[in-house]
């Protein structure tokens, strides 16, 4: 009971997360101890699976392909989504700075969490947590793009997106608001637009079992440093969900609104003076603290219920 209470607590987060653009919901997988189980179960939907059905029959090909583990997890995430999309984007309007500083502190512990897995850190997972990191800065400060949301972009962006998602530090969120479909994927979600929902979770159920298998492979041959490259991924995230943040450019929306386009990182009192609101210092490193304390217990009902992070040992 409590191992599946766990599941659905990390499915909640991970749906919450994924609301938020910038915030990975394949960071709560990771420290929660469900990453390589949750790779290995994905990679199993391929048509070769499919077609061994007579053979194993449904109960014991159900249990190899750990589907009511992914029922319950993406159950659960697909549950926070639609009920939080609504909350999160009031949230996000009203008290921006309470909210990214509490996803700070989420990222900021997930990166000790799994970056003491490295320890002793070898000359060979220094670089690769360099170049996790660098990629990790470069991917949060490109200019987003304007696509339109037909059902082949919709497609393309989820098959896209999912292989952010599933990556520990880069939102897949983030990058359909690069794609410029956040704000249409966002709308679907809060009008159940099922038809465009479609499109969507096609082309992430495409991407995800092809990806899913790239990583597995990944992790079952050089294990610490894809493991290193994954944390610096989530350490160079953290630019972009640091609370304080400056816009200095726009982008006009169709209907004459703004949406902000460039934003740079400013310490609190700065901000105060450049943007003429309150930075909420003291509320903010409470939501930063709470933040952390989620992910320690993330880490700690990991460790009592026998999670792993080793894809390979899942395989």
């Amino acid at each position: 009971m409590i191992s599946w209470l766990r599941i659905a607590l990390v499915g909640l987060l991970m749906g919450a997360a994924e609301v938020v653009p910038g915030v990975s919901g394949g960071t709560l997988a990771f420290v929660s101890g469900l990453y390589g189980r949750l790779l290995n179960a994905v990679q199993q939907f391929t048509p070769a699976r499919l077609l061994e059905l007579r053979d194993p029959g449904i109960p014991a090909l159900w249990r190899q392909m750990d589907i009511n583990f992914l029922l319950a997890l993406f159950g659960a995430m697909g549950v926070s989504i639609v009920l939080l999309a609504r909350v999160i984007g009031y949230l996000l309007e009203t008290y921006p700075v309470l909210v990214w500083a509490f996803f700070f502190g989420l990222v900021a512990a997930s990166v000790w969490v799994v970056g003491r897995r490295l320890l002793p850190l070898t000359a060979e997972a220094l670089a690769c947590l360099v170049l996790g990191t660098m990629l990790g800065l470069l991917l949060v400060t490109l200019l987003p793009i304007s696509l339109e949301a037909t059902p082949y972009y919709l497609f393309l962006g989820g098959s896209i997106a999912v292989c952010a998602w599933i990556l520990p530090g880069v939102s897949g969120s983030f990058i359909l608001l690069l794609l410029g479909l956040y704000p249409a994927v966002l709308q679907a979600v809060r009008d159940l637009a099922l038809l465009d929902l479609l499109y969507l979770g096609s082309g992430c159920a495409i991407g995800l079992v092809a990806f899913s298998r790239f990583l597995t492979y990944l992790l079952g041959r050089a294990y610490k440093p894809t493991l290193a490259t994954l944390t610096g991924l989530m350490l160079g995230s953290l630019l972009k969900i640091w609370p304080w943040q400056y816009t200095t450019s726009y982008q006009m929306e169709a209907d004459g609104s703004q949406k902000p386009l460039v934003q740079e990182p400013v310490l609190p009192h700065d901000f105060a003076e450049l943007t003429g609101n309150e930075p909420w210092l003291g509320f903010a490193l409470l939501a930063i603290l709470l933040g952390a304390v989620v992910i320690l217990l993330l880490d700690r009902l990991s460790l009592l219920t026998g999670g792993t992070q080793n894809a390979a040992s899942n395989s």
